[in-house]
């Protein structure tokens, strides 16, 4: 089987969204929380839970992101004497 993107997820405190999924990626989502547990050898989690760290590898991935992402960050320029 193939390695997973997605390793131990940390529990952190949530922000609730809703949203509306496909029915085949509602499934999908079910079938990776079930391939994740048994690699991870973790409980399966319910879909929701793989959300974030799905979307949050996603766009650490991204690169056109990353780069979007550091050019809108100001530049911290040192104020001195």
């Amino acid at each position: 089987m193939a390695k997973l993107r997605l390793g131990i997820i940390e529990s952190d405190k949530p922000v609730k969204l809703t949203i509306e999924l496909p029915a085949v990626v509602h499934r999908d989502l079910v079938a990776y929380a079930e391939a994740h547990a048994r690699e991870t050898g973790q409980p399966a989690l319910a879909p929701e839970k793989l959300m974030a760290p799905m979307l949050e590898r996603f766009m650490a991935s991204d690169r056109g992101f990353s780069r979007a992402r550091r050019r809108s960050k100001p530049s911290h320029q040192p104020s001195g004497a």
